[in-house]
Parts: C-alpha cells; structure tokens; sequence
C-alpha cells in the first residue's frame, strides 16, 4: 500500500465557522459546515468529499463541530438541558421503550445521540483504516439522555466525546488501508475516511434541531417570567 497524504489545511470549505469566547443567540449563530450541507442536499456523496482528507483534517474537523455546539450552548442555564420541546415530527423507531418513540427529545438527549454516533462511526473508521475486513454487530455506547440533567454535564460529554474521537484517529496506521471499505445505512461503500464523516454528517443534521431546543426553552423562560411577575404585581 501507498497512500500520499495531502497537506493542505482546507479542502472543499470543510471548516465550520463560529464565533468562539462569547455568546451569540442560537437565531444570530450559525454553525456551518459547507461540505456537509452539500451531502444533507444530495450535490456530493461521502466518498467525493473523503477525496484528499487525512486524519488531520478529521482532527480539525471534530475540533470545529465540537466547538461549534460548546458555543451553541455557551449562557444557556440548566432549565435548557431538560426542557422538552415541541415537535411534532418526533420519531426514533430504535427506541428502547415504546413510550419513546413519539417522544420529542431534549437538548441533553440529542447531545448524548450525536456524540454516540460520532464515537461509533470514529471507532469503525480505526478498525477500516487498520485492515479489519469486516465486523458483526454495533460498536456503539451511549450515555443515558436522563443523565443530563445540568449544562456542565453536556459540556463534559462533548469533550469526553472531542477526546476519544481524536483518540480513535491515533490508532491509524501510517499507511491506512484506504481501499477497505464497508456499507453505510444509505447503501454507500466508504473507506476509513468516509465512515469517519459520515458521524460529523450525522452531528451537523442535529444543528437546527439544538438551535431550536434553545430558541423554544427561551421563549418558554420568558413566558414563565411574565407570569411570575404578574402574580407579583397582584
């Protein structure tokens, strides 16, 4: 095998942009990265963008995305965290209990499913980029969403997330092999590099929803601060 790494910092516009040391309001803030937008609109596939990455590139990556919902979710209190919105479009047919599958998620529920996801798809991307032909079965963990209950423990389950995903891109070897590959739930067969962004595609489609958990849980704050303060004035 020889597989020439490319160098470049940027490829196809794969950064995402944030406002990084203060806090934006989730309608003023917009965590954007063009790429993967262009996967979510169907103008690319996976294996187009994977062309010319390397793990480095995945570093910077996963160091964007993560710092993009830290700066989401900078300033919000705890309420944010447990606040269950409205959506109605609320399905997850994998639910562990039948009572779950309508349920619309919070803030700390969709947290603990996208960094789980990502993990997993970093964890198989290592074994692909390593020489393992084939695996059965999950390679997936994932935090209770009744845990996270308070900001800081979303906070640490994102940089427990950040660490061990660019821990994963530790155990590539120096010449992955590249050519092995496995099928996504879409039906496309992906390398190492593929699988890796298929968990950041994953995470960047949860972004308007965290954005909209916020905005409601806002609204929902001001609403019952308006009511506390009629009752005061009573």
């Amino acid at each position: 095998m020889c597989h020439r790494w490319v160098t470049m910092l940027t490829v196809g516009g794969l950064f995402v942009h944030y406002t990084a040391g203060r806090h934006v309001e989730p309608k003023e803030h917009h965590v954007r990265i063009v790429a993967l937008e262009q996967l979510e609109n169907g103008e690319k596939t996976l294996n187009e963008l994977a062309v010319g990455l390397n793990p480095d590139h995945l570093r910077g990556l996963t160091n964007e995305m993560i710092d993009g919902i830290l700066a989401l979710i900078q300033g919000q209190d705890d309420r944010v965290v447990t606040h269950v919105p409205q959506d109605p479009d609320a399905y997850d047919p994998v639910a562990e209990r039948p009572e779950e599958v309508g349920m619309a998620w919070t803030l700390g529920h969709v947290i603990v499913h996208t960094t789980a996801s990502a993990e997993e798809t970093a964890a198989l991307a290592a074994e692909l980029a390593r020489g393992v032909n084939e695996r059965r079965g999950r390679s997936r963990s994932e935090v209770p969403w009744t845990q996270m209950t308070t900001l800081s423990h979303c906070v640490a389950r994102l940089e427990e997330s950040r660490r061990m995903r660019l821990a994963s891109l530790d155990m590539w070897p120096d010449d992955p092999y590249l050519e092995n590959r496995r099928e996504l739930w879409n039906g496309e067969m992906v390398n190492a590099v593929g699988q890796f962004l298929s968990g950041l595609w994953h995470e960047h489609s949860h972004l308007n929803q965290i954005t909209e958990i916020i905005r409601q849980a806002s609204e929902s704050g001001h609403h019952h601060s308006r009511e506390k303060n009629k009752r005061t004035v009573i």
